[in-house]
């Protein structure tokens, strides 16, 4: 874009620190002891523009320290909180970067397996730390945040100024689809829980239901990776832009190449498992105080703060009238979680030997249907409008406030099976 390019002119022409006395950059100088430093000074500042949120950087320094000095929990929660913001946009850059090198294929591996990295970190460290709630409540929560607020945010910011908006009706319905037979393994796992008359026996075999249920789910993202990748791509490919007057929009040049970006995503990766250490060994304390419970911290708060720079992308493109892009960020990262995360954290429970099911709460299983239900009808016309944004803003409000009186001790009620 032009903004990109301006920026990285501005910063070769105007910044005196970064050149000689000739004007030649130091990045570009033919000493060693001097280039890569300059380049290196060069490329972080780069990084560090390509987004507004990334100032709050500050608050990675200052969540670390407030873990590592035993601050008070409150704190350590707050700043872990707001560094992992950056830090996931951040992580989004990264992947981008690395991805416009690696082709089409590589490059939506990456994506899929970086997108929700944030939320797969949170989840693997709390999962090691045995809060199986919290894992629990953050697979859910990042899926209703994308299907509901993300995808709502995008109807409303692209049918603001539009009557409607179109979009590919055979990507959508695929998509959709898939997020169906996803709520069936919630389904399934909760109502065999409900049925079963001996309780002595329901674990054991809800662990292995959920076992084997997860096994096909990641056979079936691998081969959603091949339908999208390979024999179907040309459904998935999005058709160039022609907007402002019939001008194809420029590929945006590339800032990192694919060793800078490799280091980086490694870097920032390691950054947020140490904030995210650090922000869930702080959640028990927040939640002893009665403020607030498990379930709205990892249903509503970590998914928000985890697809932050997801959610911007989103809302950006659908506003630019690119639906299709938009769609697949939204959807695209809920069957992600739905697909590989989640089922992916029920295998590494089993080999770690924590007791991580498919099993949610009954309250939990029957949200997740009715909000895959809702976004269903909106997308099998193939067209979006503002008002239908709204309606999935607020679905997701209640739900958001229905979590938020849902207390962390309610049990599914027991089913009566057998005649009155």
């Amino acid at each position: 874009m032009a903004t990109r390019d301006h920026m990285v002119q501005s910063i070769d022409e105007n910044t005196p620190l970064m050149s000689d006395s000739n004007g030649t950059p130091h990045y570009k100088d033919k000493r060693p002891w001097v280039k890569w430093p300059a380049r290196f000074v060069h490329l972080t500042w780069l990084t560090l523009k390509s987004n507004p949120v990334n100032f709050l950087l500050v608050f990675v320094p200052l969540g670390i320290l407030s873990g590592a000095l035993d601050w008070s929990p409150i704190a350590t929660f707050v700043l872990n909180f707001l560094a992992i913001v950056p830090l996931a946009s951040l992580l989004s850059f990264a992947t981008e970067e690395l991805s416009t090198k690696l082709g089409q294929t590589l490059g939506g591996l990456l994506n899929a397996t970086f997108g929700n990295a944030v939320e797969l970190i949170v989840s693997i460290v709390a999962l090691t730390q045995g809060k199986i709630r919290i894992v629990q409540s953050s697979m859910l929560g990042s899926i209703l945040s994308n299907t509901l607020l993300v995808l709502g945010c995008c109807f409303l910011a692209g049918g603001i100024h539009r009557d409607e908006q179109e979009f590919n009706p055979t990507v959508a319905s695929t998509m959709s689809s898939l997020m169906a037979v996803a709520s069936a393994s919630l389904i399934i796992p909760a109502t065999l829980s409900a049925v079963m008359t001996n309780k002595d026996d329901v674990e054991g075999k809800i662990m292995q239901l959920s076992r084997g249920t997860s096994v096909i789910l990641l056979i079936l993202y691998v081969l959603y990776l091949f339908f999208q990748l390979k024999t179907h791509a040309q459904f998935f490919d999005e058709p160039s832009s022609e907007e402002d007057g019939g001008e194809p929009h420029a590929e945006e040049p590339q800032i990192l190449g694919p060793w800078a970006a490799a280091v980086a995503l490694i870097i920032i990766t390691v950054g947020v498992s140490v904030c995210a250490e650090y922000l869930v060994g702080s959640i028990e304390f927040i939640t002893e105080t009665g403020a607030v419970s498990e379930t709205f911290i990892g249903l509503i708060l970590i998914p928000i703060v985890g697809n932050a720079a997801e959610h911007v992308t989103a809302v950006v493109v659908s506003y630019k009238n690119k639906m299709d892009l938009a769609l697949g960020v939204a959807l695209g990262s809920s069957m992600q979680i739905a697909l590989f995360v989640t089922p992916f954290l029920v295998i590494l429970g089993w080999i770690i030997g924590q007791p991580m099911t498919l099993k949610f709460e009954t309250f939990e299983t029957v949200v997740f249907f009715i909000s895959v239900l809702i976004v269903n009808y909106l997308l099998q016309d193939g067209k979006s409008n503002y008002l239908e944004g709204c309606m999935c803003l607020g679905t997701y409000t209640i739900i958001a406030v229905a979590f938020y009186v849902y207390p962390d001790d309610t049990k599914s009620p027991s089913l009566s099976v057998g005649p009155a």
